[in-house]
Formats: C-alpha cells, sequence, structure tokens
C-alpha cells in the first residue's frame, strides 16, 4: 500500500488481487471500475481512495492485462491534477478527485515497471520497452532491447540523468537513450 499527501487530498493505492467486478464477495466496493475486457483474472488490480480529511470522496479500482505490477515508490506519480500508475502493460491516468479515467495508454507488451516525469511528458521503463508518452498519453516513442530491461538482482537496471536515458537488459547489456528515443553510443 501506498499513501500519498497533496496540499488538499490524501490518496491510498493497494493491490486488490481477490476483487472481481460485480462480485458479492469483495471486501471493498468502488465508485468507479476500470477493467480491461479479459476472460482471464487480471493480474494486477489496484484500489484507490481519495480522502479530504479523513472524508472519502471518491474511489475507483483499476485493472490490466500483462504481466503483474506492484505499487511501489516509482510506479506512481501524483500530480495537483492527476494521478498515474503503472497497472501490468498500461498506464493509467486519472483525475484528482473525481477518479475519472483521463487516458490509459498500453505502454509495454508484457509489464509497466516504472514512470518518471520528463518535463512536460512521462518516460516508462517497461520490460521490452522504454516508452516516452506526452502529458495526453500519446506515445511519442518507443524502443527495445535484445532482452528484458531488468537484471538478475532487479539493481541499477534503470536510470533517468540529465542527458540520457541508462537501461540495462537480462544480459547486463547497456542501452542509452536520448530523450527523443535515439541510442547514443
Amino acid at each position: 500500500m501506498k499513501n500519498y499527501t497533496t496540499e488538499r487530498y490524501q490518496i491510498t493505492i493497494f493491490s486488490e488481487p481477490t476483487f472481481m467486478e460485480n462480485s458479492a464477495d469483495n471486501i471493498n466496493n468502488y465508485d468507479l471500475v476500470y477493467f480491461d475486457k479479459s476472460e482471464y483474472v487480471l493480474p494486477t488490480v489496484f484500489g484507490i481512495k481519495i480522502f479530504n480529511i479523513n472524508k472519502l470522496l471518491k474511489s475507483a479500482v483499476i485493472g490490466s492485462v500483462g504481466g503483474g505490477t506492484g505499487i511501489h515508490e516509482t510506479s506512481t506519480i501524483v500530480e495537483d491534477d492527476r494521478l498515474l500508475i503503472c497497472s501490468s502493460d498500461s498506464i493509467f491516468c486519472l483525475s484528482i478527485p473525481e477518479l475519472s479515467l483521463l487516458w490509459k495508454t498500453k505502454a509495454d507488451q508484457a509489464t509497466c515497471f516504472e514512470i518518471f516525469k520528463h518535463k512536460d511528458d512521462y518516460i516508462v521503463h517497461g520490460e521490452l520497452e522504454i516508452s516516452r508518452l506526452d502529458k495526453n498519453g500519446n506515445i511519442v516513442w518507443q524502443q527495445g532491447g535484445r532482452d528484458i530491461f531488468t537484471t538478475l538482482d532487479g539493481k541499477d537496471d534503470f536510470a533517468i540523468t540529465d542527458e540520457y536515458i541508462l537501461a540495462t537488459d537480462w544480459e547486463n547489456r547497456k542501452y542509452k537513450f536520448d530523450f527523443n528515443g535515439k541510442i547514443i553510443l
């Protein structure tokens, strides 16, 4: 579970692995449900609740297909009026405090691990692709590598500097991308 506090709101995001749409057995009920249509159980389902002075304003649950994603420091971005969350193969962008779905973008063929703000855009560290999305969720560019963009120990596999993006694949090959998606040698 992750808790965020903005100037006006408190936001809680948590895993909801047993939530099923229209089930009477759900622990939590939500105002809004944003699920991919799938005949399979979704691997990543997150509950989101927005409060103001301990009063629940709105709640939503999101879920997507692809690989599993966890909630951690770099899997979400909270801005003044929007919340961005990695969920399986997609990035969800929800309005604050309404939790209306502003956009959803499939940013990786498998799993979106992390999302970072870069100027007015977003950089997504995916399992198979590094992507840049604009503020409306449009893919500006995507780049893949020879293997998945993670290392055996999951450490030092992705970094953003002032000059470039550095990604390391499973075989410890390093990829340097400029912010226009070009490979830097």
